[in-house]
């Protein structure tokens, strides 16, 4: 049977118009997203930001990449729920719709994922925070963005790293080597792996200390637990977000061991100047209040807060031992202010939108937007990558505001919906119900033949 269908004989090339071509479904949310790109002038904002990187006129070589066609990938990425540079690529290669949207026609070849990395390693992080910034400026000019009331939180990226490859810091020498001569002064065998690893779950003093262990291949990356509590190398990736709107006003990954506490008035500064270039046309002091959880609590820390001027609502886990404590008037006064707060009726409506909000954006960023396990290594890789996610976030804010529909599955899940309220209007309560039945047996029927 094989053997026929090599000898069959193959039909020869032929010529078809571009535009007799079939479109997918999914075009029409490419080509909005196109229209709103342009409304904004984003092409022309990205080429002012990255022409420091690239020369006037070319020295030989191909011809450079246009930068807008890299950023335009990216959201491919995100909307498309693709974790690595190479998948991007592929459907870049592979998808009518999003050669569409690059503007490549068919007889072009978008760009590999070689070439994405190269471009990745050669545009500063400064460049992608103006890209971040062209679409949070987007967001303020359709009212969408405030920046008066801040929410902070972290989560947790798993690194491109493993435990098995783990060095000592200070010897270099590999973790189940160190096991192994441990296992062979109390009389294990060695060879058995499972006696081995019995043995070192259960050694006294065991501990996997990222003072002690790194990653040789990704030294940033540290052990800690995971989303679903497991044991790997991990990083903390931080959102700022606006309370009101929702909307991610800066965005940073950091290292797994990171502390919460460390250095927040610095981080919090930063995102106040963003706030402040975004909105330049607003009267001074416009952020009003900064929201974490009790996580984020550290009495010097919040000091250096409001000193900003900021209302900060973030509870203090350890309240009942700091009445005991002995504080200078200043950090005294920082504390009742805070206390205060919380307990205020505007205080525990941020914390509601604070839960609302954040965990909105870390859920449609990390698990929707391809960036729950990393593919890259280092910090600053991951911030490149992780801040376009987060513009795309607020992209599809605007859009799904503008549109109603913010994600390329939500565009084609459309016309199901409109069908399915027309014949529900038309038939009444009671085909409601019997087309509510018969989606049910629909999605049980297609788990079960997929």
């Amino acid at each position: 049977m094989f053997a026929k269908r090599q000898g069959e004989e193959k039909q020869q090339e032929f010529w078809i118009e571009r535009t007799r071509v079939s479109k997918p479904p999914s075009q029409g949310f490419y080509s909005k997203l196109n229209e709103h790109l342009a409304a904004m002038d984003f092409a022309r904002q990205v080429w002012a930001l990255c022409e420091p990187a690239y020369r006037e006129e070319s020295r030989g070589g191909r011809p450079g990449i246009d930068p807008v066609v890299y950023f335009k990938m990216l959201m491919v990425g995100f909307f498309e729920n693709l974790r690595s540079e190479r998948a991007i690529a592929a459907r870049c290669a592979d998808s009518l719709s999003v050669r569409a949207f690059l503007g490549y026609g068919l007889e072009e070849s978008p760009p590999d994922h070689s070439s994405l990395s190269v471009i990745r390693q050669r545009l500063g992080p400064e460049l992608y925070q103006g890209v971040f910034e062209i679409v949070l400026s987007a967001l303020k000019a359709h009212g969408l963005f405030r920046g008066r009331h801040l929410g902070i939180d972290s989560s947790v990226i798993e690194a491109n790293a493993s435990l098995r490859t783990l060095v000592h810091r200070n010897t270099e020498k590999a973790y189940w080597e160190y096991v192994k001569e441990l296992a062979a002064e109390q009389g294990v065998d060695t060879q058995d792996e499972g006696a081995l690893r019995r043995f070192d779950k259960n050694r006294p003093g065991r501990r996997t200390s990222n003072e002690e262990w790194k990653n040789p291949h990704d030294p940033q990356a540290k052990v800690g637990r995971t989303k679903e509590g497991a044991c790997d190398m991990i990083y903390k990736p931080e959102h700022v977000t606006d309370l009101e709107s929702g909307a991610i006003v800066q965005a940073e990954v950091l290292e797994g061991d990171h502390a919460d506490t460390k250095a927040l008035s610095e981080r919090v500064a930063c995102a106040v100047e963003v706030v402040n270039r975004i909105a330049v046309h607003e009267e001074d002091g416009v952020v009003r209040s900064l929201t974490a959880d009790k996580g984020y609590f550290a009495i010097e820390e919040i000091a250096q807060i409001q000193e900003f001027d900021l209302r900060t609502v973030i509870g203090d886990a350890n309240a009942a031992r700091r009445r005991k404590e002995r504080l200078a008037a200043p950090l005294r006064k920082a504390l009742h202010r805070a206390a205060c707060a919380v307990k205020s009726q505007s205080g525990k409506a941020l914390l509601r939108k604070r839960g609302m909000h954040l965990e909105r954006s870390f859920e449609h960023v990390l698990d929707e937007g391809g960036m729950r396990r990393a593919t890259l290594q280092g910090t600053e890789n991951l911030t490149k990558r992780h801040k376009i996610a987060a513009a795309c976030f607020n992209l599809s804010l605007l859009l799904r505001t503008l549109l109603g529909v913010g994600t390329p599955k939500q565009w084609m899940a459309g016309a199901y919906s409109l069908l399915k309220a027309l014949i529900g209007y038309l038939f009444g309560p009671t085909w409601r119900f019997g087309l509510g039945k018969w989606e049910m047996k629909f999605r049980a029927s297609a788990q079960e033949s997929f």
